[in-house]
């Protein structure tokens, strides 16, 4: 398996494809990873406090286009 360090730069864009996946646009740098002796190979994605919030902001503006395109309960609330 291939590791790799991905650091995000900026997020630029997301939006939602055809497959319900979410896609990012973004600005990053992706370097080879050589895992360290006797831990489990894995690649890391490193961002700042400021690109995590930005992050935030797009998955919850994504997951809100998801859910307003799911069809609505024809059942109300009872109680």
């Amino acid at each position: 398996m291939k590791t790799h360090q991905i650091e995000i730069q900026k997020f630029k864009a997301a939006a939602n494809n055809l497959q319900g996946q979410i896609v990012f646009k973004l600005d990053a740098l992706v370097s080879s990873r050589t895992p360290a002796e006797g831990v489990e190979p894995s690649s890391l994605l490193l961002m700042t406090e400021q690109n995590a919030r930005v992050l935030m902001a797009l998955l919850k503006t994504q997951i809100a286009e998801f859910d307003s395109k799911k069809p609505k309960s024809r059942h109300g609330r009872h109680g």
